[in-house]
């Protein structure tokens, strides 16, 4: 992903799923279908992430990546594998667009005149009640 804002894409093939059965709603459907979706992405390994991409998505999704640079992310949400593929797909995006995003560099502002004054007229006036407030307790 460059600063221009261009979206990063992640070829389907580099995917990698997994079906197991899940631990969610279904009464006994649960104990016979495999709709627990475990999405898999070899970060350490992928052609389709540049050097500095790979970097900053091994540092900044290290919680989901394992010893071998392999990314895990499970969906057993719902009761449909296909269901369940979809959201693991879309969180997957969702997240690597996030580990992606080179935040804008801040540049240093300094406040008007008139926020200054502003700022300035609230510290006497705030002075001020706590001054008359003193006094009302000395006499």
């Amino acid at each position: 992903m460059s600063d221009s804002g261009e979206k990063y894409v992640v070829p389907l093939e580099e995917l990698a799923f997994r079906f197991s059965r899940s631990s969610g709603p279904g009464g006994q459907h649960v104990n016979r279908s495999a709709t627990q979706v475990e999405l898999l992405f070899d970060v350490a390994h992928s052609p389709s992430l540049t050097d500095e991409q790979r970097a900053l998505v091994m540092q900044r999704l290290r919680g989901y990546i394992d010893g071998d640079g392999v990314l895990h992310l499970v969906s057993s949400g719902t009761r449909s594998q296909l269901r369940n593929r979809e959201e693991v797909v879309r969180r997957f995006a969702q997240m690597m667009e996030r580990a992606l995003r080179v935040p804008k560099p801040r540049r240093a502002t300094r406040p008007s005149a008139a926020a200054r004054e502003r700022r300035l007229a609230e510290k006497r006036r705030r002075a001020e009640v706590k001054r008359l407030r003193s006094r009302a307790n000395d006499e």
